[in-house]
């Protein structure tokens, strides 16, 4: 199955509070912080929610 890199580039300051419970849940702490998650529509659902806030990068 395919793998995202999660990197969290924009910080939550001024928008609501769903989003950035959806950023933490993404398992991202801190700003610049890069994780991997699996290619799942949960995964992606969430993407979606906030993605104004992160980059996304798909990896074999």
């Amino acid at each position: 199955m395919a793998k995202l890199r999660i990197k969290w580039v924009k910080s939550t300051i001024g928008y609501a509070q769903d989003q950035r419970e959806t950023i933490r849940s993404l398992g991202l702490r801190k700003l610049q912080q890069e994780v991997v998650r699996e290619d799942t529509p949960t995964t992606r659902g969430m993407i979606q929610k906030v993605r104004h806030l992160v980059k996304v990068e798909e990896i074999a």
